[in-house]
């Protein structure tokens, strides 16, 4: 019923292009339009100010030779004040925005390694953004937003860069786990040095408590047995020592069999062995 009586509707966000027997007459703004058909007025088209998305997925390779997939995300919109630009100018607005994106990915990309191209997403999307708006500005287009929304490398070199990564952070371990054992083996020597030297302080006072028990002993034997000398008190002490060597031998049931020579001549024996090898100790001191 409108249209019989010339009414046109146009919905908000939308602007519509007005001709005259074909020729381009006016832009429609959103509302209620009157146009009496039997003069040759007409809507040609409607046009979209809402914004749209566009993404491109581009492939190129690295300054290193790395072929890789680059996704751009690109939000454009007509504009209002040249709807008759973006209606008659161009045919294909996504076709030509997907040609300038490949050309200025192809353009960027090749002079930067792969690392290089993850790092400066930004300056990749700027200047796709910056050559877009320049270009489609002449058409009625407005670029809102371009984002570098992805960059693939091929599923190989993924791959190898998971490897090299790992690599890296296995010898890091390494390196860690060998200075732990490095420092386990510095503090293990440090004790087993610190236990010796306290083992040998001991064994040394243990001597010099022995020395002077012997010392007191014969000082005391020969101040109460008169007549005896330094040597008849040294082979009793020999000998006493002797038979409590023989007591913890049979009293250890853990010890091996042990044969050694007994009987009086075997003691005096064993006291001169002793004796000669103090001597000699001494002498050689």
């Amino acid at each position: 019923m409108g249209q019989c009586l010339g009414l046109v509707q146009i919905d908000q966000s939308t602007v519509a292009i007005k001709e005259n027997f074909g020729k381009f007459n006016e832009v429609l703004e959103p509302g209620c339009h009157f146009l009496p058909w039997c003069i040759g007025q007409q809507i040609a088209g409607y046009l979209s100010l809402r914004v749209k998305q566009l993404d491109v997925r581009c492939e190129t390779k690295t300054k290193d030779n790395v072929f890789v997939t680059v996704v751009a995300s690109v939000q454009y919109r007509a504009l209002a004040n040249k709807a008759s630009d973006a209606f008659y100018k161009l045919s294909n607005t996504k076709g030509q925005i997907q040609s300038y994106v490949f050309d200025v990915i192809r353009a960027t990309v090749p002079k930067l390694n792969l690392d290089d191209a993850f790092e400066q997403k930004n300056d990749i999307a700027k200047a796709v953004e910056d050559e877009l708006e320049k270009a489609m500005s002449t058409y009625g287009y407005e670029i809102v937003e371009t984002l570098i929304i992805d960059i693939e490398p091929d599923v190989h070199v993924k791959r190898a860069m998971n490897e090299i990564n790992a690599a890296a952070r296995l010898r890091v371990a390494a390196n860690e786990k060998a200075e732990a054992e490095k420092i386990l083996q510095i503090k293990k020597a440090e004790g087993e040095a610190e236990s010796k030297y306290l083992a040998g302080v001991g064994v040394a006072r243990q001597r010099q408590a022995i020395v002077d028990g012997l010392r007191d002993s014969v000082l005391a034997f020969s101040e109460n047995v008169p007549g005896t000398t330094a040597r008849d008190i040294m082979d009793m002490v020999l000998v006493t020592q002797y038979f409590d060597t023989m007591k913890e031998i049979g009293a250890n049931s853990k010890s091996s069999s042990v044969f050694i020579p007994h009987g009086p001549g075997a003691v005096r024996d064993v006291a001169a062995q002793i004796r000669d090898g103090l001597l000699q100790a001494n002498a050689q001191q």
